[in-house]
């Protein structure tokens, strides 16, 4: 009986979808797995895709939210990140699942199955988001070229506008080799900050307190304006659509049931152990933050800051040292780098589901970069000299995002509890409800959070 239901839910799946196009066609199915290899093999070559979706969570966003947060709250908001990794996990896991059932990508279903005045809304809320995202790729790679090279700041940003052709040239070399260089670029933002804080000699207890979730969190608004912060940098809207498009990369047979469910075995656990990568890596980024930071009488935990303060005796102690500044700026500039990529593929994809609108990539990406570079360069130019302000920028585009987030959660949760959609591959009713409490907890969270901040 079983057999024959996954047998109709497929058939009415090639029904449906038969003149679909692909989400993103060019690298759509592109690379090859094994039959019947052992299973370490066979997730290796799974493995790829949730590399370039934990870039996402700890792009240059999670940096300024996660050093700001232990450097003014110290290990409290160690639980935030915890809780923020796990909800990612889960979001992710099922936008993998939607993609790989139904051959579409989140953009495509939501503006399928809402009106044209709402598919039009979501539209402009997921855009806007994926200009947050740029916003920190840009203040960040921007920052890094100037403490790496001495580029004044808006140079460095200006810069940044032409990092198109360097996308351009990985996507000639195929998609495997990309999620390889983010890969190695994830490896060097890992070891960076593991050394670092190795030196920094964090209290072990305080840090195993910090993700016990505190009610203070809550009541405390600066303290939650700083979480919510976290979120939106760690729980990416934009990779909620980019999941269920690069989890198709692989080839598989989607009309046979155990192809599909393979296939979302081995992309599920590649998303999970690249997310683990992704939480220690903002745990660390928030560790050295309140081990170096928190307590000192000086305005601390911005970029240009931490970089004068690696090599500043005064303030660390005896770990100063200029190369560990330049360890610094090398692994921003790789996380703002590494995090173009996502951002280029998830635009691309949200345009082309949204408002099938389909251009060459490099006028995308042109377009995209443009209208995220524009209000950054304005700022930046009003406040020239005072990185403070431009970096507190970065912050209120990660709390933007936050607000985001519920509108790219909700349609994933309702179209991956679809037993019509999804058939056998639906969500469990446990995974259903969790994801619902979370979204509501968080709205409930950003209403509090808009209502503090205005009145």
């Amino acid at each position: 009986m079983k057999r024959n239901n996954n047998k109709e839910h497929k058939n009415r799946f090639v029904e449906d979808t038969g003149t679909q196009r692909k989400s993103l066609d060019e690298i759509n199915g592109s690379i090859d797995v094994p039959d019947n290899a052992g299973y370490f093999k066979t997730l290796l070559a799974y493995t790829g895709p949730g590399a370039l979706i934990a870039v996402g969570y700890m792009d240059p966003g999670n940096w300024i939210t996660s050093i700001g947060g232990g450097a003014q709250f110290k290990y409290t908001l160690l639980s935030v990140v915890l809780l923020s990794s796990l909800i990612a996990m889960l979001l992710q896991a099922m936008s993998a699942r939607l993609g790989i059932v139904t051959g579409r990508d989140l953009a495509q279903l939501t503006r399928e199955r809402t009106s044209k005045v709402g598919g039009f809304i979501l539209w402009v809320i997921t855009e806007l988001a994926i200009m947050a995202t740029d916003v920190a790729e840009i203040i960040g790679s921007g920052i890094a070229l100037e403490l790496l090279f001495g580029f004044p700041l808006i140079v460095g940003i200006t810069i940044t506008a032409f990092d198109v052709l360097i996308l351009l040239f990985l996507m000639k070399l195929g998609f495997h080799k990309i999620e390889a260089i983010v890969a190695t670029l994830v490896a060097v933002i890992l070891f960076v900050f593991a050394y670092e804080v190795f030196l920094s000699k964090p209290d072990a207890m305080g840090v195993l307190g910090g993700y016990v979730p505190r009610a203070k969190i809550l009541t405390n608004q600066p303290m939650l304006y700083m979480a919510l912060g976290i979120v939106g940098a760690t729980v990416m809207p934009h990779d909620l659509y980019l999941g269920s498009s690069i989890s198709q990369t692989r080839k598989y047979d989607i009309h046979d049931h155990d192809s599909v469910k393979k296939t979302i075995r081995f992309t599920i656990a590649d998303s999970n152990i690249q997310l683990t990568l992704a939480f220690i890596v903002n745990s660390l980024l928030l560790i050295l933050g309140a081990a170096l930071f928190f307590g000192t009488n000086s305005e601390l935990g911005r970029f240009v800051d931490l970089f004068n303060a690696l090599s500043d005796s005064k303030i660390v102690g005896a770990i100063a040292s200029p190369v560990l500044s330049m360890l610094f700026a090398i692994a921003l500039l790789a996380s703002g780098q590494s995090s173009t990529i996502t951002g280029t593929l998830a635009g691309q994809l949200i345009m082309e589901g949204f408002i099938h609108l389909r251009m060459p990539l490099w006028a995308q990406r042109l377009l995209t970069r443009l209208f995220s570079i524009v209000p950054v360069l304005i700022f930046a130019i009003y406040y020239h000299g005072n990185e403070a302000k431009i970096e507190g920028l970065l912050t209120f585009s990660q709390v933007f995002l936050s607000i985001a987030l519920p509108f790219a959660m909700i349609p994933l949760i309702m179209f991956t509890s679809d037993k019509k959609l999804m058939g056998p591959f639906a969500n469990r009713p446990w995974v259903k409800y969790v994801a619902w409490i979370v979204a509501v907890i968080l709205i409930i969270l950003n209403i509090q959070l808009i209502w503090t901040t205005l009145f």
